[in-house]
């Protein structure tokens, strides 16, 4: 039986047009799932959209259109931007489809049971952008901490959750596993916010109608948290199929998200499983948030990165290889077009591209584009073959630390090292003595089969030119296996090898 793993993004919500972040967080799971496919486990990555709340039904109000008609228009975007990035992902759940209602209701009525819910009235002050309440304490100058904007007083009758109940288990569960928050400086901020002191949560509300209805009462419909969170395990058939997929797949390995809803991640959703009496997915990765050329990404100031755009404009691996290699994920990280066309012309285009057309431009002059077979390496080439295999590892464990920009930073140490082999070999000077055809052949054999091992190694991040590099190479393509194929002396001598056109054409700047 295959090893699986479980990748997820956090549903993205319907109010609002995919821009740079929605493509950051949806790209890392991509490359980590399909580096896990690679490596030989069965997985499952799940993406999808959050479409209840007030304020997809206030947007839909304004808008002249019912609340299903937004959703249903706006998730097209979302699918069509994922298609167009390349994204492999397993699932896309609705929290309008029926088999996530039918989820959520069931998870209510299970935590009911246990006697963890009951009804209350609830008044506190409300951030409908947030879809948060807060204390009078928790404001700034009577506005909402999180986005600035203001807050209303608002009393309802309203089911809670009995959260409280759970803060000492919680504590003692991320304690007692280091690894369940990432990066560990968000593990200390959510510890030092518990320890503060968890109040019951309130889980419905009686003032808007978009929403699933609370199975037990008449005019409530559930907190759109309770409902969006749910989504992890719903897509996996949860509670009917508890047999089957989401026996396989849950707990999930990671929950990939922004910072900014790491308190709903770590606090909210552990808890309402532990109620619920089911395990805890594995690890909750925060990332950082992007700022464009130094500015907070806003609507007012018309700064907000278009990833559509930018695609049509540098091509999708460019824009892939960038978002990932370009800041420390986990980190916060700033996007100029300066800096975007500097990667691409120094470390795509001067680096990769560069090495493979010079290599198969000289396999074609020396070996009229047939692979010769080596013959007897010589130091320098053993000093280089040695390489891969120490890469592989750390490659491995950098993937399985989300430490994406580091495994790029791996991967480009191979590119560079093969690119100097080229100079520290030279080829043109081998190829005028006859004698040194042997070596020729040598040489430019260990220089093609790295080639391909460099292909493998990037296809989770650049998909489509990885598969072009293995065209070219005449070697398998399709989902780049690793955990096979990686052997020095995967390519076959007497392979036709076809000159490659330049991958990524340079980018002139004015």
């Amino acid at each position: 039986m295959p090893k699986r793993f479980y990748v997820s993004t956090p549903i993205y919500y319907v109010n609002d047009v995919p821009h740079i972040g929605h493509a950051y967080t949806t790209l890392a799971c991509d490359v980590l799932a399909r580096y896990k496919r690679a490596c030989g486990l069965e997985v499952f990555f799940l993406t999808g959209t959050d479409e209840h709340g007030q304020k997809v039904e206030k947007a839909a109000q304004a808008g002249g259109e019912t609340p299903l008609e937004l959703a249903d228009r706006v998730v097209k975007r979302f699918q069509a931007l994922w298609d167009k990035l390349d994204i492999s992902n397993t699932d896309f759940i609705r929290t309008t489809q029926e088999r996530h209602k039918k989820g959520v209701s069931e998870l209510f009525k299970i935590i009911e049971a246990k006697g963890d819910i009951y009804l209350g009235e609830y008044e506190d002050w409300y951030c409908t952008p947030c879809e948060t309440f807060w204390t009078e304490t928790q404001l700034l100058d009577g506005c909402c901490p999180d986005c600035g904007r203001p807050t209303d007083r608002l009393k309802e009758e309203s089911f809670f959750f009995r959260m409280s109940k759970y803060q000492d288990a919680l504590v003692k569960h991320i304690e007692e596993h280091p690894d369940f928050i990432q990066p560990k400086s968000r593990r200390n901020e959510i510890l030092n916010f518990i320890k503060e002191g968890l109040r019951d949560l309130s889980i419905s509300r009686t003032t808007f109608s978009w929403g699933i209805p609370v199975p037990s009462k008449e005019g409530h419909v559930l907190y759109v948290w309770f409902d969006a969170l749910t989504n992890y395990i719903t897509a996996l058939g949860y509670p009917e199929d508890q047999e089957g997929h989401f026996a396989d797949f849950w707990p999930g390995d990671v929950h990939v998200i922004g910072k900014d809803i790491l308190r709903f991640h770590t606090v909210y959703w552990p808890t309402f499983l532990m109620a619920a009496g089911l395990p805890l997915p594995k690890r909750v990765f925060a990332h950082g948030w992007w700022t464009v050329e130094g500015q907070k990404m806003s609507k007012s100031l018309r700064n907000v990165v278009e990833p559509n755009m930018l695609i049509d404009k540098y091509g999708v691996d460019p824009i892939r290889y960038f978002l990932l290699r370009e800041v420390p994920f986990g980190l916060d990280g700033d996007f100029s077009h300066s800096a975007l066309v500097h990667r691409i012309n120094s470390d795509l285009a001067n680096d990769l591209g560069n090495l493979v057309s010079r290599s198969t431009a000289m396999i074609g002059k020396y070996f009229k584009g047939v692979l010769p077979s080596p013959v007897e390496n010589a130091d320098t080439d053993e000093a280089f073959i040695g390489r891969f295999p120490k890469a592989l590892k750390s490659v491995d464990t950098q993937m399985n630390d989300l430490s994406f920009h580091k495994a790029l930073q791996s991967i480009w140490e191979l590119i560079r090292a093969a690119n100097k082999y080229i100079d520290d070999t030279a080829p043109w000077t081998l190829a005028k003595d006859p004698e040194q055809a042997e070596r020729l052949g040598t040489v430019m054999y260990n220089l093609l089969e790295a080639q391909r091992l460099i292909a493998l190694l990037i296809s989770p991040f650049l998909p489509g030119t990885a598969q072009s590099i293995l065209s070219i190479l005449g070697a398998q393509t399709g989902e780049a296996p690793l955990v096979s194929d990686t052997a020095w002396g995967g390519l076959k001598p007497g392979t036709v090898i076809e000159k490659a056109p330049p991958l990524f054409p340079r980018i002139e700047t004015d």
